[in-house]
């Protein structure tokens, strides 16, 4: 069964800064086609801008390959717009957004606090290790 995902921009860096990780194990799953990252072109611009900033110390070709295979793999979708009084952030409202466009299973972040809104419509918001518990216990 193919999980579909939104993949908060946190937990991507995350996963390259630390492998080994929560969010590393999550990539290798997408990485392995056993997740499905649902995205927009915001979400995948925010990818893109985060991931080569120069402070991260991310490989340029690394992030690239990453990227790539979101891109290809991935479920591109719209959105329609939310109302942003109620999220903290405004930028995490796109991947509110998608989230609900998109029908994923779920949404991954390591801010679950910024998605305040969606928890309390029960809709599905988990931290990585949550995430991993639900749909990929050991």
């Amino acid at each position: 069964m193919l999980i579909v995902v939104v993949l908060d921009t946190n937990v991507l860096v995350s996963s390259l800064l630390n492998p080994n990780g929560s969010p590393g194990k999550i990539l290798d799953l997408i990485i392995g086609s056993q997740i499905q990252v649902a995205y927009d072109d915001r979400i995948l611009g925010e990818y893109e801008e985060v991931l080569s900033r120069p402070e991260l110390h991310i490989r340029p070709s690394q992030a690239f390959a990453v990227i790539g295979h979101i891109e290809l793999t991935g479920k591109y979708g719209t959105a329609e717009p939310l109302s942003p009084e109620e999220y903290p952030d405004p930028d995490d409202i796109m991947f509110a957004e998608v989230l609900i466009a998109s029908n994923a299973d779920a949404l991954v972040t390591g801010n679950l606090r910024h998605y305040n809104p969606l928890v309390q419509r029960k809709m599905p918001v988990f931290s990585p290790v949550q995430f991993l518990e639900k749909y990929f216990p050991a």
